[in-house]
C-alpha cells in the first residue's frame, strides 16, 4: 500500500483538512506528530499515546542507528514491531542530529564523517547509508538525507548547502527506489514506504524557491521544509514557510519539520502545511512548563503551592480530571519522574486537542 492524500476541505487561506492514507494508518491532517526520538516519546507509554489520539509519531535515525541498531530492529521485525507501535511513523533523515554535531562532523560531498555523541567512534553518513538504515526501520515514512543550514549564514554557505542537499535527494531517491523492497518482513506483507524531500535554502527566498522547484522535478512523494526553528525570528519562518507552500503540490503532504509551540502549529496549519512535529511539548513538560486554555504556566512557581484546581479546568486530559497543580508541583519540586510523565501526557493532549480543534474549523470551512 502506497500514500494515498485526499483533500476534504480548504479554507480561503489555504488551509487543508485531509487524509494521508498510509500502510500502518489514516492519519487525519493537518497532523502534529510526537517525537519518539529512541524508539519512545519520553515518559509517555504507547497505549497512552493511543489514548490521546497520536495517529503518526517519529523515530530518529541517528539514534537508533547507534543504538540499539539498525540491523538489530530489522531481525526483530522492523521498528513498528519492535516498540510495539501499530500505527503510522516517520522517521528522520539523520542530517539534522549530525547538523547539531557541528564540532564532531566533517561534510564531503559524498556524506558527513561524524564521531558518536555517546563514546566518540566514528561514523559515515551517506545518502545511501541514510536510506539503509531507515529501510531497515521500516516506517511508512521516510526523509531524504540533507545538509541543514544554519542561522545566522552567509548567501555562499546557504548556497553550497542548497548544492548538496539537492544532489543527496537525488541520490536518496534514487536508492530508496531501487531498494525499498529489499526488507523481506515489509515486501511479504506488501507494505510500501514512502520517501519526503527536504525543501532548505537557509533564509534565502530565491534559494528556498529553487530547492522547492528542483525537489518537486524529482517526484518524491512528500515534501517538507526543513532548517527552521533553528534560531531565526519567528516571521522569517512564517516567510519562509509563505514563498514555499505554494511551490509544492497541491496534492501532496506538506510537512515543516521541528515546529512550534501550540500558537504556531495552529497558524501554521492554518496557512496550509499538513505536518508538523516538535520535542517542545514533552521537553518543556519535564522542566515545569504546561500549556492550558489560559496561556502557559510554570508549574514550579510557589503560588501553585496549595492550588488544589487542575492544571486546565478546560482540558478533559487524563491529568486534568485527577491531578491538582499542588502536587504536580510537588512532584517536581521532589525531582518525582512521575511529574515530567504527568506534565507530558497533559502537554501532548493539549497539542493533540489543538490540532482537533483546527481539523474541526478546517472541515466547517472556517479556518481563516
Amino acid at each position: 500500500m502506497s500514500l494515498n492524500f485526499k483533500i476534504l476541505n480548504t479554507s480561503a487561506a489555504g488551509g487543508r483538512r485531509a487524509e494521508l492514507s498510509l500502510a500502518h494508518r489514516t492519519v487525519q491532517t493537518p497532523v502534529f506528530m510526537p517525537v519518539g526520538t529512541q524508539g519512545t516519546v519520553k515518559a509517555v507509554p504507547q497505549d497512552v499515546l493511543e489514548s490521546l489520539g497520536a495517529e503518526i509519531i517519529l523515530g530518529n535515525t541517528y539514534h537508533l542507528y547507534l543504538r540499539p541498531g539498525h540491523d538489530l530492529i530489522q531481525r526483530l521485525g522492523g521498528l513498528h514491531k519492535f516498540i510495539s507501535w501499530p500505527r503510522a511513523m516517520l522517521t528522520d533523515s539523520g542530517g539534522f542530529q549530525v547538523f547539531s554535531l557541528s564540532a564532531l562532523r566533517k561534510v564531503t560531498e559524498d556524506g558527513v564523517e561524524f564521531r558518536s555523541h555517546l563514546d566518540g567512534s566514528k561514523h559515515f553518513f551517506t545518502p545511501e547509508h541514510s536510506m539503509d538504515v531507515q529501510i531497515a526501520l521500516g516506517a511508512d515514512i521516510a526523509m531524504a538525507f540533507d545538509e541543514c543550514t544554519e542561522y545566522p549564514a552567509e548567501r555562499k554557505r546557504a548556497e553550497e548547502s542548497l548544492r548538496l542537499t539537492l544532489a543527496w535527494a537525488r541520490r536518496s531517491l534514487d536508492y530508496f527506489r531501487a531498494h525499498q523492497n529489499q526488507v523481506v518482513w515489509a515486501s511479504e506483507l506488501g507494505r510500501k514506504q514512502n520517501l519526503f524531500g527536504i525543501v532548505q535554502g537557509g533564509m534565502y527566498t530565491d534559494l528556498r524557491k529553487e530547492s522547492a522547484k528542483r525537489l518537486v522535478e524529482m517526484d518524491f512523494d512528500g515534501y517538507a521544509i526543513g532548517g527552521l526553528s533553528v534560531g531565526e525570528p519567528r516571521h522569517l519562518t512564517v516567510e519562509m514557510i509563505a514563498e514555499v507552500l505554494p511551490l509544492l503540490p497541491a496534492d501532496k503532504p506538506r510537512y515543516v519539520m521541528g515546529v512550534g509551540f501550540p500558537e504556531e502549529i495552529e497558524a501554521y496549519a492554518k496557512m496550509g502545511v499538513d505536518m508538523m512535529d516538535c520535542v517542545i511539548p514533552t521537553r518543556a513538560a519535564r522542566h515545569g512548563l504546561l500549556f492550558t486554555s489560559e496561556g502557559r504556566m510554570n508549574i514550579k512557581n510557589l503560588q501553585y503551592a496549595e492550588d488544589q484546581n487542575p492544571i486546565d479546568p478546560n482540558c478533559s486530559c487524563m491529568v486534568c480530571q485527577r491531578y491538582t497543580r499542588a502536587y504536580l508541583r510537588h512532584l517536581m519540586k521532589t525531582s518525582e519522574p512521575l511529574g515530567g510523565m504527568l506534565n507530558s501526557v497533559h502537554n501532548l493532549a493539549f497539542y493533540m486537542a489543538t490540532m482537533e480543534r483546527v481539523r474541526g474549523q478546517l472541515s466547517s470551512g472556517i479556518g481563516n
